[in-house]
């Protein structure tokens, strides 16, 4: 293999006009996370890893482990996964990921757990997060969702209390968790 360069997920997608989600700890609901190893048909407990050959760039599916790509790509591609239901694919990506106390990534690690039937598991996650990061409202959301699945609809309001004051009652994250609230009685 002459000429091989490796470039990040993250370069390959700008290059394809594909933006990577925002980084922030605020509002990372949007789709443009890039293709997941699912999608991209991986073995379970494999990423996607992008190359170029002779010019050519080429999705490669690895072995899931810390440093083969950026925290920011496991991220996204975590992110992905469990999105699509690939809960416990999703725990083991996060799980490589250098930076523990990302709030994202203790957000992802709640919504995978809470998603995977361990609601307190997710609950305590959610809360880890929101210590980091008082103003993340997607957390937030996921927390009130937590609590609404665990019946307790008054803890649920408080959060959503609390995202009516960081974003308003037209952010994404106020209105899933209205409708989540609404849904419950």
């Amino acid at each position: 293999m002459r000429n091989l360069i490796v470039i990040s997920f993250a370069a390959a997608l700008a290059m394809s006009g594909t933006a990577l989600a925002a980084a922030s700890g605020g509002n990372n609901n949007n789709n443009n996370n890039g293709p997941s190893p699912a999608a991209l048909l991986c073995p379970e407990g494999q990423v996607v890893k992008i190359v170029v050959v002779n010019g050519k760039k080429k999705k490669k599916c690895v072995r899931i482990e810390s440093g083969i790509i950026s925290d920011e790509e496991l991220y996204q591609q975590a992110r992905s996964l469990a999105k699509e239901g690939h809960y416990e694919w999703a725990l083991k990506v996060l799980a490589v990921i250098q930076n523990q106390d990302d709030p994202r990534v203790l957000n992802y690690t709640g919504y995978s757990h809470r998603k995977a039937g361990r609601l307190e598991i997710g609950i305590s996650y959610y809360r880890k997060a929101l210590a980091i990061n008082p103003n993340f409202v997607l957390a937030r959301e996921y927390l009130g969702e937590g609590y609404v699945a665990a019946g307790r609809i008054d803890l649920a309001k408080t959060e959503l209390a609390e995202i009516a004051l960081r974003c308003g009652t037209t952010c994404e994250e106020y209105k899933d968790l209205a409708a989540a609230i609404t849904g419950a009685h």
